[in-house]
């Protein structure tokens, strides 16, 4: 008999970046449909993240001043109660500063 629960699981990510490989790691080694998750900025302004990535820097390593860097992202998901750990493992493989369930 197969276990049918579902959780929500939660990841906090540095960059937008980390966020983003997060959800396709999802997607396509979990086989977790993208409606059944969720990013966000951790706190209530818009964000790319607490640290510059990707198109914020440029190819001469200056930072662009004009990304929102206002703090964190944060990845949710519904998953089934079977997945947790090797969900866990996969947002600590992407360098999550957190990971929770609820």
């Amino acid at each position: 008999m197969s276990d049918s629960a579902t959780t929500t699981i939660y990841a906090t990510f540095k960059t937008r970046e980390a966020a983003e490989l997060a959800v396709e790691h999802l997607v396509q080694q979990h086989g977790i449909a993208r409606p059944d998750i969720f990013v966000q900025p951790v706190g209530s302004k818009n964000s790319a993240g607490s640290e510059p990535s990707g198109g914020d820097v440029r190819d001469e390593g200056e930072v662009r001043t004009d990304a929102p860097l206002e703090g964190e992202i944060e990845v949710s998901a519904d998953i089934a109660a079977s997945q947790i750990a090797a969900v866990q493992r996969g947002f600590g493989d992407l360098d999550a500063i957190w990971v929770s369930g609820r």
